[in-house]
C-alpha cells in the first residue's frame, strides 16, 4: 500500500470505509430486527396470556382442573405457545407442553415473582424441560389480595431464530448489491480523483526535466484544475526565470570570454570559483576543468600564488605588479584583487583580474633603448662637429691643411647626421602609413623593382668589386608598392655589399612558394652569429658597432625593411652563420591575397 499507485490507494480506502459502514449497519440492523421481534414475541405473549388468563380464572377459582387443563392444551396448540396455569404457591396445574406430574414447583421462576408482585413477568432462560431457550411471560390471575395463581405464555427462542435466519440471505444479498454498486462508485469517484491527478504527477515529471513550455491541460474538479493551473503558472515564470539566469549567464559568459584581461575567482579555501578562457591561456593552464580543483594544483607560479593569498588576507583592493619566468621569456602581469562577497556582505574568496603588460613593458624597453640610441647616435656626430669647429676656432683654421682636413671630417658627420634624420623621418612616415593603411598596392611583375633595385647599388657594389646576380621569372608577380619595395631591396643589397668585402658576390632571388612570392639576398660574406638573428631588424642594433659606423651604416636600415615588408602583410627573416655569409628575406602573401589599397 506504502508505494501503490494513488488510484488503488484511493479505491481502496474508499472500499474498505464503506464496507466497514456496511457492515456496522448489516450488525445493527440485525441486532435491531432481532430485537424487534423479540420485542414484538413477547407483546403477543403477554396479550395471549392477558386473553387466556381472562377464560381460565373462572375454572382456575372453582378448581375445574380437568376443564382447565383441555382448555389450556387446546388455546396452546392454536396458538403454538406453552401455556402454564400456576397456583399462588407454585404448583402448575395445567402446562400445554408438559405433564404436570414432571413440573416441579414454579415459585422461584423469576417472571411467576414478578407476576405474583403485580408486574408482568419476563424472562429469557433455558428450559429444563424443554431442553431448549425459552421467552416467558406470566401474568397474575386475580387481585394482589386475593389472586388465583399466574398464567404464563412462552415460545422457545429458536422459533423467532429460525424466522430470523430466513430474513438473513436476503439482508446478505441486499448487503452484497450495495457492496457491489459501492465498490463500482469507489472504482468511478477514485478515477475521476486519481487520472488528473496522475496526468498532473506526469506533468510535473516533464516539468522536472526541463520542459516548462508544456502545459497541463486536464479537467475535472475544481480543486484538481486549480491545482493544474498553478503548475502551469510555476511552470511559466520558473521557466523565465530560467530564461533570465541563462541569458544573463550567457551574458556573463560572452563579456568574460571576450575579455582580454584574465578573470580568476578563489573562495575562502583558495579553490577556484571561475576562470575564464584569457585566464587559462595567461596562467598556461590545461588539462581539463580547474572549476573546484586548488588553485595551487592550477598555478605553479609561487610569485602569483603570494598575490593570491595576500588578496584574500586583505579586505580591500589591492594591486601589483607579477613577473613569471617561462622558459627563455619573461611575463609581465599587471594584478587587481578584490574581496569577493555574497548577497549578504560576507566574504567568500578573492577577485583577481590579470593584464598581461609584458608588450607594454617591452614596448618600454624599445622607446628606451630608442631614446638612448637615438641621443648616442646623435651625439657621436654632433661631438665630432662640435670638437673640430672648436679646433678650428682655436687656430686651426688658419693652418690651411688642418682646416681642410678638418673640415672634411665635419662635412662627412654632418652627411652622417642627415643620413640618420632621413631615415628616422623615412621610418616616422612608413609608420604612419602603415597605420592608416593608405599606402596603395599594385599587382605587377616583380623583375622591373629587382632590378631598378640593383642599379640603385650599382656604384658602391662596382667600388667594391661585387657581382651582384639576378634570378627572377619575368612572369612573376605579386601585389607591392614600388617606391618601397624597392627601398627595403635596396637596403638588403645595400647591407649585403657593405659586409661582403672585395671581389664577393651577392644573390638577388625571387620565386613563388606555397606561401606566397619569397624574395631573398644572399651573400658570402663575415656572416652573424647566432645569438644577434632574433634582433637584427630592431632600430639602432648593430652586431660591430666600430664596422657599422665606418661603413656608414645609421642602425635603421633592417627596421625600415621589416616595417615595409609589414605594410605587404608580409614577414622578415635571415639565416646566416659566421664565415659563410647571411640571407635576409622577405615574404609576401600570393597577389590574390592582397587586396590593393585606394588613396
Amino acid at each position: 500500500m506504502k508505494n501503490r499507485p494513488i488510484f488503488w490507494r484511493l479505491f481502496v480506502s474508499f472500499l474498505v470505509f464503506i464496507l466497514l459502514i456496511l457492515s456496522i449497519s448489516t450488525f445493527l440492523f440485525v441486532n435491531t430486527l432481532r430485537n424487534f421481534y423479540q420485542e414484538q414475541t413477547l407483546i403477543d405473549l403477554r396479550d395471549q396470556a392477558i386473553l387466556i388468563g381472562e377464560q381460565v380464572r373462572p375454572l382456575v377459582v372453582s378448581r375445574e382442573d380437568d376443564r382447565v387443563s383441555a382448555l389450556i392444551d387446546g388455546l396452546g396448540e392454536k396458538t403454538g405457545s406453552r401455556i402454564t396455569l400456576i397456583l399462588p404457591n407454585g404448583q402448575v396445574i395445567a402446562d400445554s407442553a408438559e405433564k404436570i406430574q414432571s413440573l416441579d414447583n414454579h415459585a422461584d421462576r423469576p417472571e411467576f415473582m414478578e407476576a405474583m408482585a403485580g408486574k408482568i413477568g419476563q424472562s429469557v432462560r433455558y428450559s429444563y424441560s424443554l431442553h431448549t431457550d425459552m421467552l416467558y411471560v406470566a401474568l397474575r390471575l386475580g387481585p394482589e389480595s386475593s389472586p388465583a395463581g399466574a398464567v404464563r405464555t412462552a415460545k422457545p427462542i429458536k422459533s423467532f431464530n429460525a424466522t430470523l435466519a430466513m430474513a438473513y440471505p436476503g439482508i446478505f444479498l441486499g448487503s452484497l448489491a450495495v457492496a457491489l454498486v459501492a465498490a463500482l462508485i469507489s472504482l468511478f469517484v477514485s478515477r475521476r480523483i486519481s487520472r488528473p491527478l496522475e496526468r498532473i504527477k506526469k506533468a510535473a515529471e516533464i516539468f522536472a526535466n526541463g520542459h516548462l513550455k508544456k502545459k497541463i491541460l486536464i479537467s475535472g474538479p475544481p480543486e484538481v484544475v486549480a491545482l493544474a493551473d498553478s503548475l502551469n503558472l510555476m511552470a511559466s515564470r520558473l521557466q523565465d526565470r530560467i530564461d533570465t539566469v541563462i541569458k544573463q549567464r550567457n551574458e556573463q559568459e560572452a563579456v568574460l570570454s571576450s575579455m582580454v584581461e584574465g578573470v580568476l575567482a578563489v573562495d575562502n579555501e583558495e579553490r577556484i570559483l571561475r576562470l575564464n578562457q584569457a585566464g587559462l591561456k595567461l596562467l598556461s593552464i590545461s588539462g581539463g576543468e580547474p572549476k573546484g580543483k586548488p588553485v595551487q594544483e592550477m598555478v605553479r607560479k609561487a610569485e602569483m600564488l603570494r598575490f593570491i593569498r595576500h588578496a584574500l588576507s586583505s579586505s580591500e583592493a589591492v594591486e601589483g605588479e607579477v613577473l613569471i619566468q617561462a622558459g627563455t621569456g619573461e611575463t609581465y602581469f599587471q594584478v587587481h584583487g578584490t574581496p569577493l562577497k555574497n548577497a549578504l556582505g560576507e566574504q567568500i574568496g578573492a577577485l583577481i583580474v590579470l593584464n598581461d603588460v609584458s608588450r607594454l613593458r617591452h614596448l618600454e624597453n624599445i622607446r628606451r633603448d630608442f631614446v638612448a640610441n637615438v641621443s648616442h647616435e646623435l651625439r657621436t656626430p654632433i661631438t665630432a662637429i662640435k670638437g673640430f669647429v672648436e679646433t678650428l676656432l682655436d687656430g686651426a683654421l688658419h693652418v690651411p691643411e688642418e682646416s681642410q682636413r678638418f673640415l672634411a671630417i665635419i662635412s662627412k658627420q654632418a652627411e652622417r647626421l642627415n643620413a640618420i634624420i632621413e631615415d628616422l623621418l623615412r621610418l616616422s612616415r612608413i609608420e604612419q602609413d602603415e597605420k592608416k593603411d593608405s599606402i596603395p598596392l599594385e599587382i605587377r611583375p616583380l623583375r622591373e623593382v629587382l632590378i631598378t633595385s640593383v642599379q640603385a647599388c650599382s656604384s658602391l657594389h662596382r667600388e667594391q668589386s661585387i657581382r651582384i646576380d639576378l634570378e627572377c621569372p619575368p612572369e612573376l608577380s605579386a601585389a607591392f608598392n614600388p617606391p618601397l619595395l624597392e627601398q627595403a631591396i635596396t637596403n638588403l643589397i645595400d647591407n649585403a655589399i657593405k659586409y661582403s668585402g672585395k671581389n664577393g658576390r651577392i644573390l638577388v632571388r625571387a620565386e613563388e612558394n606555397q606561401q606566397g612570392i619569397l624574395i631573398t639576398v644572399r651573400d658570402w660574406g663575415i656572416g652573424i652569429v647566432e645569438e644577434h638573428l632574433p634582433r637584427l631588424f630592431e632600430r639602432f642594433y648593430r652586431v660591430d658597432q666600430a664596422r657599422s659606423r665606418n661603413l656608414g651604416g645609421t642602425g635603421l636600415g633592417l627596421a625600415i625593411v621589416k616595417h615595409i615588408a609589414q605594410i605587404h602583410r608580409g614577414t622578415v627573416g635571415v639565416v646566416s652563420s659566421p664565415g659563410k655569409g647571411s640571407t635576409f628575406s622577405i615574404q609576401l602573401p600570393p597577389p590574390g591575397a592582397v587586396i590593393p589599397s585606394a588613396d
